[in-house]
């Protein structure tokens, strides 16, 4: 008789299924928006999650141009930079990165929140963002996912 009944099974890079996922950002809370992409990413929604692989999926954020932030976050919070020289230190609002690009507000918010590792640099590679409805990758056939969050 076995006595090791229930066994343990790993993921890797060999047996991980990756996904296409397509997210609508329209009006909807940047915070809780870049949480639920980051858990994708990272394949915490998946039975089979390994904290150490690449189990996530690819996501892909369509009308990054309407989401929204609550209160005066637009002006009053700041994302600060620094350039590596004396007095090099840059501080940006979200109104002046949405100005350049909605893209760069969400991919800042969703890198965020994956892990400061090589791992967490290479999930990053799975997220693809755009501004307006049309995107790159319809030969992928991506399934739509409803967030429930507002």
């Amino acid at each position: 008789m076995d006595t090791l009944s229930y066994k343990t099974v790993s993921a890797n890079k060999a047996t991980v299924e990756k996904n296409w996922v397509i997210v609508d950002a329209s009006q909807m809370s940047l915070g809780r928006l870049s949480s639920e992409v980051a858990k994708m990413i990272r394949g915490k929604h998946k039975p089979g999650y390994t904290p150490n692989v690449d189990c996530g999926d690819n996501v892909i954020v369509i009308n990054a141009d309407n989401v929204k932030l609550t209160g005066k976050k637009w002006d009053d919070r700041v994302y600060l930079r620094y350039t590596g020289y004396p007095g090099g230190q840059r501080e940006t609002t979200p109104r002046q990165l949405k100005a350049k690009s909605s893209r760069l507000l969400v991919e800042r918010a969703v890198r965020g929140m994956l892990p400061k590792t090589r791992l967490g640099r290479a999930l990053f590679n799975n997220l693809y963002v755009y501004e307006g409805a049309e995107h790159l990758h319809e030969a992928q056939k991506p399934q739509e996912v409803k967030l429930s969050i507002s």
